[in-house]
């Protein structure tokens, strides 16, 4: 007999046919004469409710079963007597998939710490907390391919493994086939990279851009979404080791065209989780109004989740430049009170996420794009502007997240780009491929970045970005 999901079965009005379900034991409770089961499978938030009567069940066989065991059950579909759902199961047969030993499962049917669950995260998808994060980063990846493809843009899979270093930070992790402990050595004593795999040092990828901008050359319009690697030795809540971006490139597209689309993207995105995510959604509210209850009023998120959400849905994000930014976040109570932990001083300051939050929660009370950041905040790749001092990037903020979004338009002009590229020691040499693409009918182009567990985290209101991956990579932590 074919398996029922949990999911569709709860919406069935099937009462009175024969069905089977499999899943995992979440709680038993038990009187004299009859049993219940809460039991699922992944597909929803929700359980079905497993009615065992003795009479038809043996009541040795209901001992074996502990929280954390599978079964598969076969029954008739009754419509419930309890309130929460409409229907449950009467159970004929039960078999145990896989016992649990109630001594050493440690799932049981209490609530955990986060703390906790990061420490056995191969067992946390079993949890009501990640199994609701985890389908709705699957309907979250949907939708942003959904939102590409009807835009007509073509998905690229860029390198995993790179000679460049897109970002220039050098925070980049080595792939290397040589030996650690005995490397071959040129005349002067250094590594002879030339004797590796590739001939040459090699990294994992910090962002697809680069190739991507090389793609959008022919394709025109095309978007990444691919895994990336930093080695930032940082062990804060908004940073992970290995992560994933998308990254769209699009050929004459200008910074207004680049403005337009990553607003239009998000919106898009989190329209559909509304539309598609409201089981999983109200259970993460719930959850983030049980875990700030004891908090203090100005450390609690502003928000409920849905209505965060909805938030940016209803708001046309406001767009200032950098320069508008900085005289707004010089001129505050917050700076002139020096309740800024990096205060506000001179032009030319990078802004940091209090500054971010700030004007989007304090001053515009909308999401908010900041155009035209000073030149030496940013990369080589950025387009200059006539000023000569800022260049056409653009970033998104976010209430509570900040930056989410950051991009430009891209330096289409060979002379200009040589020259950034000298200023800010990028070794043309190696780049020639990158170069070639402004010698051959070059064309202004644009395009961002958007980190996909920093988006997770706004949308599920989690606070530590370990808890919307599935297996967490940090300093010292590799464990699964």
């Amino acid at each position: 007999m074919k398996r029922n999901r949990i999911k569709e079965l709860l919406k069935s009005d099937a009462t009175g046919s024969e069905v089977r379900v499999m899943g995992w034991v979440r709680t038993k409770r038990q009187s004299k004469n009859v049993a219940f089961i809460a039991l699922n499978d992944g597909s929803t938030i929700n359980n079905v409710q497993i009615v065992v009567d003795f009479a038809k069940i043996q009541e040795d066989l209901l001992q074996k079963i502990h929280t954390g065991a599978s079964l598969s059950v076969t029954g008739e579909l009754i419509e419930s007597q309890g309130s929460g759902q409409k229907v449950e199961v009467l159970a004929k047969e039960i078999i145990i998939l896989g016992e649990a030993d109630p001594d050493e499962y440690p799932l049981q049917p209490k609530r955990h710490s986060l703390e906790f669950l990061r420490e056995i995260a191969h067992l946390r998808f079993r949890t009501n907390t990640f199994s609701a994060i985890n389908r709705i980063r699957h309907q979250m990846i949907f939708a942003i391919h959904r939102f590409f493809t009807e835009k007509g843009f073509v998905n690229i899979h860029t390198p995993i493994i790179t000679a460049s270093d897109a970002e220039g930070a050098g925070e980049m992790f080595r792939v290397t086939t040589l030996d650690p402990k005995n490397p071959p050595l040129t005349e002067t004593g250094e590594v002879d990279w030339k004797a590796d795999f590739f001939g040459r040092k090699t990294n994992l990828t910090v962002s697809g851009q680069l190739e991507g901008e090389l793609a959008a050359m022919g394709l025109g319009e095309i978007y990444t979404f691919g895994p990336t690697f930093r080695a930032e030795n940082s062990n804060t809540s908004r940073h992970l080791a290995e992560f994933w971006m998308i990254e769209p490139e699009m050929a004459f597209y200008d910074i207004h065209d680049n403005m337009d689309l990553a607003e239009e993207m998000l919106k898009y995105v989190i329209r559909y989780i509304l539309e598609n995510a409201d089981d999983d959604l109200s259970f993460l509210s719930q959850r983030l109004i049980f875990e700030e209850k004891g908090l203090p009023q100005d450390k609690r998120s502003p928000f409920e989740l849905k209505e965060k959400l909805r938030f940016v849905l209803e708001n046309d994000f406001a767009r200032i430049t950098y320069t508008e930014a900085f005289d707004i976040l010089r001129n505050s109570k917050m700076n002139k009170k020096k309740r800024f932990q990096f205060p506000v001083q001179e032009w030319g300051f990078d802004m940091q996420s209090e500054h971010e939050r700030y004007l989007v929660e304090k001053h515009f009370k909308k999401p908010v794009i900041v155009t035209d950041y000073p030149k030496d905040i940013k990369s080589f790749y950025m387009k200059l502007n006539e000023d000569g001092k800022t260049v056409r990037a653009m970033d998104i903020l976010f209430p509570q997240i900040g930056e989410i979004v950051g991009g430009s338009q891209r330096e289409e002009n060979l002379e200009l780009l040589i020259r950034r590229m000298d200023e800010m020691g990028v070794p043309k040499e190696e780049m020639w491929w990158y170069l070639d693409t402004r010698k051959f009918g070059s064309v202004p182009h644009s395009g961002f970045g958007l980190g996909f567990e920093r988006l997770m985290l706004f949308v599920t209101g989690m606070k530590n970005i370990r808890d919307v991956i599935a297996f967490p990579r940090t300093p010292k932590n590799a464990e699964f």
